[in-house]
């Protein structure tokens, strides 16, 4: 095991935290009205949040944590614009297919098919998902919310340790899509997210496991909210 591992923590749905050489990046930050989360959103102190797309359980709490953490904010330019303006001090504004360089490491905006309206109805961008790639020497694939795309292929090149992909279907990727996906992809480990937290999400994500390691020649961990996981 590395001296500084990485860890994820899955908080339920679609939200992740990724503690990182002394850095901790909260992604999708949805605690208060989620089915599925066992915490309060003041129980999270992040150093970064970062938001894949503009809907209400990926945006979540992000502007009150925001404000009381004086956390970064990473998003698109839309979102970014629209969390200044409900007084977000901190933001730093990304678009798809860019990066930038962060303490903690490099991160770039992925291509993601979905919508982005935001809570109060405004323009929400391009939804997008996210890679990392941290300073302690891991790369990190955040698919957001998304259905399958070709362009999923390309990260095969950056050796991604963990892939995080949405598996519930109706409003992104299904079982059989994401498993597609992990083939393009190949990653090491996937952990599923965005499933049961409604019924029109559910999905057995122990069958997804038993099917990535079958068909997709990869590892698969299946958290509950508040498990963790250390990335080899």
């Amino acid at each position: 095991m590395a001296a500084n591992p990485v860890k994820v923590v899955y908080h339920g749905h679609a939200t992740v935290s990724i503690f990182s050489d002394g850095h901790h990046i909260l992604i999708d930050p949805f605690f208060s009205g989620n089915p599925a989360a066992k915490i309060s959103a003041d129980a999270v102190n992040p150093d970064f949040i970062l938001i894949s797309h503009g809907h209400g359980d990926h945006v979540g709490d992000a502007i009150d944590i925001a404000k009381r953490t004086n956390a970064l904010v990473i998003a698109n330019f839309e979102i970014v614009s629209w969390l200044a303006n409900q007084g977000v001090e901190r933001t730093h504004p990304l678009h798809i297919g860019g990066g930038n360089t962060f303490p903690f490491g490099y991160c770039k905006m992925t291509i993601a098919h979905h919508g982005s309206a935001l809570p109060d109805g405004a323009y929400g961008g391009n939804p997008g998902g996210f890679l990392l790639k941290l300073n302690a020497g891991k790369t990190i694939y955040f698919a957001g919310d998304t259905a399958l795309t070709y362009d999923m292929k390309f990260l095969a090149d950056d050796n991604v340790d963990l892939a995080i992909l949405p598996i519930g279907d109706n409003f992104t990727m299904g079982q059989d899509d994401a498993i597609k996906a992990v083939q393009l992809i190949k990653p090491a480990v996937v952990l599923p997210i965005h499933y049961n937290t409604w019924p029109y999400i559910e999905s057995d994500p122990k069958v997804f496991q038993e099917r990535v390691i079958k068909e997709a020649d990869a590892g698969c961990i299946v958290l509950e909210p508040e498990e963790e996981y250390l990335v080899p």
